[in-house]
């Protein structure tokens, strides 16, 4: 089996259907559909068994977060590719998987396309990734777990989230996959998913905490990177501070030039 996609849930039981259906509508349809509930009590547990002929495993039982939950997904799994679609979370049309599998036989690690990010079902943002993922642009942005394929046996390697974090596991993941375990990646340059920005790591409050479990990280497994990052990217922006104090006169002649032709 090529893909397993994975939903975790939580008394979310609107949005819980909303991704059901967005994964059920699918033209491409060799996968397994795993639900992971946290237990819920608002109706969600029945959303889960009017679908249950649809789904390969659903277990609803109190779980020790977010991690813990994508992690019991991950165990059960049996697919070649695993992609975590939580609850809230949806495929951006119903050809999206067929686009991706249908016609293609990929060995990378990692395959990530592009997502769409919306409040209350309307979009208002969108993040497109690189064709070649490096240390730099891991170190102050990440990929979108909604829109990334990764192989199951990459957990065999990288590990599984970790459970002692509270929003930075799926970094944790990325980052340590492609800079210290030399993961292979491909972007998929179309769009995969509408990813749900109303999640943990969405909201305000919490990025400072974000950034203090990336900074642990980021001591913890990349100590004698950080330094010479920090002092390499001080570089760049001084050097291109300098550049445009050079430009600057020369483009301000140019601009007062076009000002005086169109008055």
């Amino acid at each position: 089996m090529k893909l397993s996609v994975i939903t975790i849930n939580y008394n979310n039981a609107a949005d819980l259907t909303k991704t059901l259906h967005s994964v059920f509508e699918q033209t491409w349809t060799d996968f397994e559909y795993i639900v992971i509930d946290g237990g819920s009590t608002d109706g969600s547990l029945e959303v889960i068994r009017q679908n249950e002929g649809k789904l390969a495993y659903w277990v609803s039982e109190p779980d020790a977060g977010i991690y813990n939950a994508m992690n019991k997904g991950i165990r059960v799994a049996e697919g070649d590719y695993l992609l975590m679609l939580n609850a809230g979370d949806s495929l951006c049309n119903n050809t999206v998987l067929e686009q991706v599998f249908s016609l293609n036989t990929y060995n990378e690690d990692i395959l990530a396309g592009d997502v769409y990010r919306a409040v209350n079902g309307k979009i208002f943002d969108k993040s497109c990734f690189p064709d070649t993922l490096t240390f730099g642009f891991l170190r102050s942005g990440t990929l979108s777990h909604q829109a990334a394929f990764i192989k199951k046996r990459l957990h065999n390697v990288v590990g599984m989230y970790d459970e002692h974090l509270n929003y930075s596991s799926d970094w944790k993941f990325f980052i340590l996959a492609i800079c210290k375990y030399n993961a292979s990646y491909r972007h998929l340059p179309f769009f995969i998913s509408i990813c749900d920005a109303t999640g943990l790591t969405s909201i305000p409050e919490n990025f400072h905490a974000m950034n203090q479990e990336i900074e642990q990280i980021l001591n913890q497994d990349f100590a004698a990177f950080v330094p010479d990052y920090v002092k390499f990217d001080s570089w760049q922006q001084k050097t291109l501070k300098h550049k445009i104090s050079l430009a600057w006169p020369f483009a301000k002649k140019s601009i007062k030039k076009l000002i005086k032709r169109y008055q």
